[in-house]
Order: structure tokens, then C-alpha cells, then sequence
């Protein structure tokens, strides 16, 4: 059911500024009428997009198709346990901090030190400092590769090296030039001119990590442990950056969730409204209207699309006329002809045991790998022939597929995280949550549920981590486990509407021939991303632009707000703001 949020003092038309309300300020109310803008898919980008332009003052409707803001962040609670539902820690990057910063909304953040894990040994990334650490743990694992691993941590500490001025700096889109001279001539300026260079140098290392690496060792298993909790043909610059970033990790106190609310909270204190339960099925670009999938309507003078591209091309008839729906089409090809990024799947534990046990064992947040061997010592991707094997009866191929996924399990990667450890409030005292997860192939998990064991799948996964993380990490689990349940890629497609379960956007690609993505993957050309080939129609977020993350979420989001903004006072100086309103509503 539908549930809308205005605030209960809302006065006619502008922006009232004033103070977060207090918890009960709201009231439900039916909105009528057009808007200046709306917004479709209140996950980061949408918040963004939402709280800018209702801080400008503009009529801002922010529609959501589920019955909770937040997308791919958030929160939830269950037996005691507070749980992280989708990011894990927020990387700042230059632009977390400075939007909340920009917009007044106040949180408070603990730091997020990341530990690496192979097999027993384990040691805290500390950016380009802990490189000698790391290069130590993996030469004790790999003895017989100790000048593979001093050539690929070169590698490591070159590109660190090059993100580091990337994201050295508060992004500019979040400060206030004019008023703020030092920042403009003693920051800015200087750090121009580094990021021209580093940019064009970090973008040569465009080709896929696990190919770049072979260039420095032949040791496939070296290479699995290295880059098995990257995301599938990841370029190489993006990859290796993640050994300085990890150090800029934050987390909120109150946990993920706690920003959305935050922002939630801005959004409708500055006289934006929240549509949740909302799925716009149908646009009109003519009458500028969307429509609701129980068939409610609202008029837009322009519409930002925050939520899943291929829902947006959905919602578009293509019959148009002949230039725009011809534009249509070719984006709707783009879509068909590429597929979303990789998904993970997760497990939820509620622990009898106390944080200082998990402390010790594998910090607040862990990429942990319980065997040297690697994904490589296994076959690849067998689960499509065995499945559509007729030779194969049902109950084969099933044990198969059981037994494959047993011994992925075993040597997959997995990123560990214990919100309590950060925060004490997020369990009940002497317990600990604990989100353990790993990569999975959204099309497995989906040919799984076709072949009707989707709950058998997702049993087995849970007692397989739990059996492979009592045997190496956690040797007390077991009998101390107060509450277990699992998160699949089919999941997170049904939870946030993301096609594929999709946690990045559009899948990286390695072949020319694959055809081009449907969205910007060039960084320098990000401000192109929030352009569409439709009239009066913007776009951001996971969607947006390749790779995404939660910081280019934000960044694409205040991109469309601002070329949105721009668009409108351009209207209202023309002197037809006004009528163009009128005639939409």
C-alpha cells in the first residue's frame, strides 16, 4: 500500500529551510497536482537528487517501489541484531562527508579499518604503509613467488599512488567556489592539474585485473587470492586502488541505515514529498505524466530516473515519434545487448558470542579467504551445462550442482562484517551480528530457482559457510548460533528492483565486439551520464554509470539535480516556468 510523507507545516511552494522535525513530524497525506520535478528510485542517488532540489526550493516528489528508502543502503533489525542490508561501510572519497557536510545533516562516523585474511594469517590495510605487511603475508603463502609478489606490489603502490590524488581532495561539486577563495586557488587549482595527468595514467590500466596480473606471475592461485573479491573482469586501475582505499572507510554510528533516515528526514523538512510503495510502470513524454502500476498519475516538468535503466525503457513506449523513437530503440538494444554487474550472496548470523571474540578473530570488517588454493583450482561456471543436461535426471543434476557449490564455498572469498564491533548499541550485549558474504552469479542462483530448489540452494549455503568458517576463522561457532538466514542476487532483485541483483551497475566487458554499454564508464565524462535521449528526462546512480559505487551514486545524483536546477531557471528567467507548470499539472 502506498505511503506518503509531507511535512505537517508544509507552506505553499518554496523551500521553509529549518531544523530535521522530530521523530512523529510527518503525516500521511494524498498529494495531488504536478511538480516541479519528480524523482523515480529513492536509493543514494535518489535521496541526493531529492534533497538538492527540494534545499532549492522546487516541488519535489520522490517515488519508490518499495515500502523503504535506501536501495542497496539500509538497515534492519531481527532478534536484537541490527544488520547492514546492503553496503557494508561507506568509502568518503571526497564526497560522502562534503555533501553531508553541504546539505547540514549531521552524523557521526566511527573509522573502518579493513583486515585481509589468507588461510591463519591476517593483517590491517593502512594504505600504501601496510603494502610490506601484505607483501609478507602473501610470500609466506606463496614462497616459491616472492619476486612475482614484490613486482605486483610495485604495481599496487603505482596505482594507489594515482587514486590517491584522484579522490586527494574535496570534490569541488560540493563546495562553494565563490565564497570559499582558499579552497578555489590553494586546493583546487594545484589539484587540477595533477588529476589531468594521473587520470590519463590510470585509465591505461584499463584491461582486466586477473589479466593484467599474469603478466607479473604464473601462479593462477597467487593471482585468485590477490583479486577473487573484485567483481568480475574488473579493469586493473579500479582494482588495485582498493588496497589505498579501503583505509578511507567510514561507518555510521546507528549503522548504514542511519543515512537514509537522515536523509529522509532533510528531504521532507525541506518540503519534499516521499511516495513509497510507488512503482512507475508508464511515462508519457508528451503530457509529461507518469503513472503508477495501480494506475494513480502525477505531471513532472522534469523527471530524474534514479532507478533501474531497463524499468525506465520499459515505461517508455517506443512508438514515439519516428527521431525520438528511434532513439528509444537503440538504447533498449544497448540494454538487451549487455547485463548487469555482479551480485553477492549473503548470510545473516546471530552470535552468542562477544564481540572482543570476534575482535581478535577477524576485526569489524574482513575480506577473508579460507584457502591459499583459490576459485581456479575448481571448474568455472559449470552449473549451465549440468543443468540443461538431459542425460542428467533431476535428482543428478541437483547432486552435481550441490557438490560444486560446496567446493566454491571452500575457496571463495568472503567480506566479513560485524556491525557491533563498531558500534555496541547494534546487538544485544555479550552477542554479535555478524553479515558474512560472497560473490554469486545472479544467472546460477535464477536457473537454481527455475529448477525449483531455490530453499533447498539457500539452506546449503548457510550451513556451508557456517561449516567452512568454524573450521578456519570462528572454531566456537558452533551451538553458539541464535539466528542464520540468507540473502541471495534473487534477493536483492525483488528487494531494490536492480536487474540481476545487480550491486554495480552494468557489468565490466573485456570484448570490443560485445557491444557498447548503455551509460557513461569514462570518469572524465561522468557530468554525460545524467543525460537521456528523452525529453525532459535525467538519470542517475548504480545504473548511471560503469563501474558504480555508493560515491558515484552520490555524485550522479547531485549531477542531475544541478543540470536540472539549470534547466528550470532557465525557464523561470524566459518567463515560462510558471505556464509550463500550469500546463502539466
Amino acid at each position: 500500500m502506498p505511503v506518503y510523507f509531507k511535512h505537517q507545516n508544509r507552506s505553499a511552494g518554496g523551500n521553509s529551510g529549518g531544523d530535521r522535525p522530530a521523530s512523529g513530524a510527518f503525516e500521511a497525506e494524498p498529494m495531488t497536482g504536478a511538480y516541479d520535478v519528480i524523482v523515480v528510485g529513492a536509493g543514494i542517488a535518489g535521496l541526493t537528487s531529492a534533497a538538492y532540489l527540494a534545499k532549492a526550493g522546487y516541488r519535489t516528489l520522490l517515488c519508490e517501489k518499495s515500502q523503504q528508502a535506501g536501495g542497496l543502503v539500509g538497515s534492519f533489525m531481527r532478534q536484537g541484531f541490527t544488520f547492514d542490508a546492503g553496503i557494508r561501510a561507506f568509502e568518503n572519497s571526497g564526497i560522502v562527508f562534503p555533501m553531508l557536510r553541504q546539505l547540514g545533516i549531521e552524523l557521526a562516523f566511527v573509522k573502518n579499518p579493513v583486515v585481509i585474511g589468507i588461510e591463519d594469517a591476517q593483517m590491517t590495510l593502512d594504505g600504501a604503509n601496510s603494502l610490506a605487511a601484505y607483501a609478507a603475508m602473501l610470500s609466506a603463502k606463496f614462497p616459491d613467488n616472492q619476486a612475482d609478489i614484490a613486482a605486483i606490489i610495485d604495481e599496487i603502490r603505482k596505482v594507489t599512488g594515482y587514486m590517491d590524488v584522484l579522490y586527494g581532495i574535496e570534490n569541488p561539486l560540493f563546495m562553494d567556489l565563490t565564497r570559499d577563495k582558499d579552497y578555489l586557488f590553494k586546493t583546487l587549482l594545484p589539484w587540477l592539474l595533477k588529476y589531468q595527468v594521473n587520470i590519463r595514467k590510470a585509465q591505461r590500466l584499463n584491461e582486466p585485473i586477473v589479466t593484467y596480473l599474469r603478466r607479473f606471475t604464473k601462479n593462477q592461485a597467487l593471482i585468485d587470492v590477490i583479486i577473487q573479491h573484485f567483481f568480475d573482469k574488473m579493469p586493473t586501475f579500479f582494482a588495485l586502488s582498493y588496497f589505498g582505499l579501503y583505509s578511507d572507510y567510514s561507518y555510521p554510528i546507528g549503522g548504514t541505515g542511519h543515512l537514509v533516515s537522515a536523509m529522509v528526514d532533510y528531504i521532507v523538512a525541506h518540503q519534499g514529498e516521499l511516495a513509497l510503495g510507488t512503482e512507475i510502470s508508464q511515462i508519457d513524454l508528451n503530457a509529461r505524466e507518469v503513472i503508477t502500476r495501480d494506475g494513480r498519475c502525477f505531471g513532472y516538468c522534469e523527471l530524474i530516473w534514479c532507478a533501474d535503466m531497463q524499468a525506465l525503457y520499459r515505461a517508455v513506449d517506443d512508438t514515439q515519434s519516428a527521431p525520438l523513437g528511434q532513439r528509444v530503440r537503440k538504447q533498449q538494444q544497448k540494454i538487451r545487448l549487455n547485463r548487469g554487474g555482479d551480485s553477492i550472496l549473503t548470510v545473516y548470523l546471530g552470535v552468542d558470542l562477544a564481540p572482543s571474540y570476534f575482535a581478535a578473530r577477524c576485526g569489524p570488517h574482513c575480506f577473508y579467504t579460507p584457502s591459499k588454493a583459490g576459485l581456479s583450482a575448481i571448474e568455472a561456471e559449470p552449473w549451465a551445462a549440468v543443468l540443461a543436461d538431459p542425460a542428467r535426471s533431476t535428482a543428478d543434476r541437483k547432486r552435481a550442482m550441490k557438490a560444486w557449490i560446496r567446493d566454491y564455498l571452500e575457496l571463495t572469498t568472503y567480506e566479513i562484517s560485524c556491525p557491533a564491533l563498531r558500534d555496541p548499541a547494534l546487538a544485544t550485549a555479550g552477542k554479535t551480528g555478524v553479515i558474512v558474504s560472497t560473490l554469486m552469479d545472479y544467472r546460477l542462483v535464477k536457473a537454481i530457482d527455475d529448477a525449483g530448489w531455490y530453499a533447498d540452494f539457500k539452506d546449503l549455503c548457510v550451513e556451508q559457510i557456517q561449516a567452512v568458517l568454524e573450521k578456519s576463522l570462528f572454531p566456537d561457532l558452533s551451538g553458539q548460533v541464535e539466528l542464520s538466514f540468507c540473502s541471495t542476487p534473487l534477493t536483492l532483485e525483488r528487494r531494490t528492483g536492480n536487474s540481476g541483483g545487480a550491486i554495480t551497475g552494468w557489468a565490466f566487458r573485456d570484448d570490443a565486439t560485445a557491444g557498447k554499454l548503455p551509460a557513461v564508464s569514462i570518469f572524465r565524462k561522468i557530468a554525460k551520464s545524467t543525460q537521456t535521449p528523452l525529453p525532459h528526462v535525467f538519470q542517475a546512480g548504480q545504473w548511471t554509470f560503469s563501474p558504480s559505487g555508493l560515491p558515484v551514486s552520490i555524485l550522479t545524483g547531485k549531477l542531475a539535480a544541478d543540470a536540472v536546477i539549470r534547466q528550470l531557471a532557465k525557464k523561470s528567467r524566459a518567463g515560462d516556468f510558471r505556464d509550463d507548470q500550469e500546463a502539466h499539472r
